[in-house]
């Protein structure tokens, strides 16, 4: 059977070369597809060669370098519509043909990739398992005791399969990391309103997200970067803050890590070891561990499922199993059972109480980079589902349903495999709009922790900048440093001091004239010859407080770049030369702290 790297960048190269073409690849992948098909159930409609011949002829017209994903295949979740293609969410009863595509799929397609099929799902993508579906039960992709994991059950095993270069899931509760974790893939939940859902079947309106697999996290980074725009036919789009773009992926500097103090692993016997090794790998690249009460997290996912957000879900299906219950699968009918007598004050009482644990999870994320936890707590078995469909798929969901209700960025993976082959790996999740940093950090770990991506290799090892967030760091050199006259400006804006450290040696330092408030400051600039290292602290700050920080720094200082003594380049205070001249050169000293000692002696 056709085998193929179908990584970006490898597809890319071959176009490039001559030695592949987008007409030749996508023809030996829907056989691929179709020989597959009737073992893992993975499509739902898999496209003809007469339905994909325009996107192809298309790209016959088009240059390569104008198009970021010429040639690249993707599968799409049967509940995102594919202009002219049924969507059906895994329910005939249900389904449709749309004239025009989910704002994302004509994203992708204007960018030059090109779709292979619908994929299969758990009935209207309530299920994390992938068995909820009368189009078969998607086993998983290396086990055959194992589910493939779901609702994006197709999408994930498009991937694992090597069909498509990735594709596009849904997660409301966690279906786009699960079907991640199980099958070695990167599976991405950007932030709310990140990635644009209109034309896409809702769950939970007000909670979904449509989801990327990818082989690599370099690959998501890319795939998000390309598609992250605000929709105006989407009322819950949302605009996404310079600081999380393309330039934001990169490798990290110094870092802390939230851990739960209490981990849930349902008995598994090789899960705690797994997430050890995890830990230790972010630990060994630099992160400081912190352990954080999981608790609250954990009783706001205990939301999802205990009346209004389930009504929100019957809001969609509701009609259907009133007018023809019988073309609703039982287990999805027995999940929904309860939202007919949902209330509005249950609705009310339920978001206020999520709205104060909201408060709680968001305290405890302030003062980190992100939280390692991982994907689910053990996987289950087809067997366990057979016999009790309900217990063990919420159990997947342990460490993901509170996720979309807190308003947090996820991505999961994959970081081992257990004794008996299957897939394991962690999640990452943060604030929001820190989307490309987690994404590092998920590069991260794939790169120590070895394991052969999907379609073989490694994530390449091309430089990286330091990767960023939704906090800057600033390098201090005098007043703002910790217990000085000036720090209260940085406290107040939430800063918090990373780490002490120095300069490069290439820096002098002068004791500028006092302030009317008398304030003594520093003025630090970069020279060619005849510098030193300086002490200096590095400081962390929200990048939204950053503008009212500027506002507060007189002349002659000012902020530019500063490199560190293991050089690299952060921003911090330097002095403009008409500053320096009126002031006394302190040097020999090596820092500010080191000058006031000396005043006092």
């Amino acid at each position: 059977m056709y085998s193929f790297d179908l990584r970006l960048s490898t597809l890319r190269t071959a176009y490039r070369a001559g030695t592949l073409t987008p007409r030749k690849l996508i023809s030996e992948l829907l056989a691929k597809a179709a020989a597959l098909n009737p073992e893992f159930n993975l499509f739902i409609h898999l496209l003809s060669e007469a339905e994909v011949a325009p996107y192809l002829d298309w790209l016959d017209t088009q240059d390569i370098e104008a198009l970021p994903l010429y040639g690249i295949p993707f599968a799409i979740k049967d509940n995102i519509d594919l202009a002219g293609i049924p969507t059906t969410a895994a329910c005939p009863a249900f389904a449709y043909t749309p004239v025009e595509s989910a704002t994302l799929v004509a994203q992708l397609i204007s960018l030059g990739a090109v779709p292979l099929g619908k994929t299969n799902l758990d009935q209207f993508a309530t299920g994390l398992n992938g068995t909820r579906s009368p189009y078969g039960k998607c086993r998983n992709s290396v086990h055959p005791d194992y589910p493939s994991g779901g609702s994006s059950a197709g999408s994930s095993l498009a991937v694992a399969l090597g069909v498509a270069s990735f594709a596009l899931g849904t997660d409301t509760a966690g279906s786009g990391r699960v079907p991640a974790g199980l099958n070695n893939l990167v599976g991405l939940k950007a932030t709310k309103g990140l990635l644009s859902t209109a034309g896409v079947v809702p769950a939970c309106r007000t909670l979904d997200c449509v989801t990327y697999f990818t082989a690599t996290a370099r690959e998501a980074s890319q795939l998000l970067a390309l598609t992250a725009q605000a929709d105006p036919r989407d009322a819950y789009s949302r605009k996404n803050p310079q600081w999380n773009n393309a330039r934001a992926f990169g490798k990290l500097a110094l870092f802390r890590f939230g851990v739960p103090s209490r981990l849930e692993f349902a008995g598994c016997a090789e899960s705690p070891g797994l997430f050890a090794k995890a830990r230790a790998m972010l630990e060994a690249a630099g992160g400081e561990a912190v352990e954080i009460d999981f608790g609250p997290f954990v009783e706001a996912a205990n939301l999802l499922y205990q009346g209004p957000w389930v009504a929100e879900r019957y809001h969609v299906v509701g009609e259907l199993i009133e007018a023809n219950g019988e073309a609703v699968l039982p287990v999805i009918r027995d999940v929904l059972a309860k939202a007919p007598g949902a209330t509005a004050v249950e609705l009310f009482r339920a978001q206020y109480r999520l709205q104060t644990l909201k408060g709680i999870c968001d305290a405890a994320l302030d003062s980190l980079d992100f939280v390692l936890t991982p994907t689910y707590p053990r996987p289950v078995t087809l067997a366990e589902l057979e016999r009790d469909p309900i217990g063990p798929n919420s159990l997947l969901g342990y460490y993901t349903n509170f996720m979309n209700l807190l308003d947090y960025a996820a991505v999961a993976t994959p970081t081992g495999f257990m004794k008996n082959g299957l897939p394991w790996g962690v999640t990452v999740f943060g604030r929001a709009f820190t989307d490309h940093y987690l994404l590092s950090v998920a590069d991260t770990l794939q790169r120590i922790s070895g394991v052969e991506c999907v379609g073989g290799g490694r994530p390449d090892a091309s430089e990286r900048p330091i990767a960023a967030n939704d906090r800057v760091r600033v390098a201090v050199c005098g007043a703002h440093m910790a217990g000085l006259p000036l720090n209260r400006d940085l406290v107040c804006r939430g800063a918090r001091l990373v780490e002490a450290t120095r300069t490069a040696p290439h820096y002098r330092l002068s004791a500028l004239a006092a302030t009317p408030d008398g304030t003594r400051r520093p003025g630090m600039w970069r020279v060619a010859r005849g510098g030193t290292a300086i002490a200096i602290e590095i400081w962390e700050m929200p990048s939204l407080e950053l503008g009212s920080f500027i506002t507060t720094i007189p002349s002659p200082l000012a902020l530019g770049k500063v490199e560190l003594a293991n050089g690299a380049w952060v921003t911090g205070f330097v002095c403009e030369g008409y500053g320096i001249e009126s002031g006394a050169d302190i040097t020999e000293f090596g820092g500010w702290r080191a000058w006031l000692a000396s005043e006092r002696r």
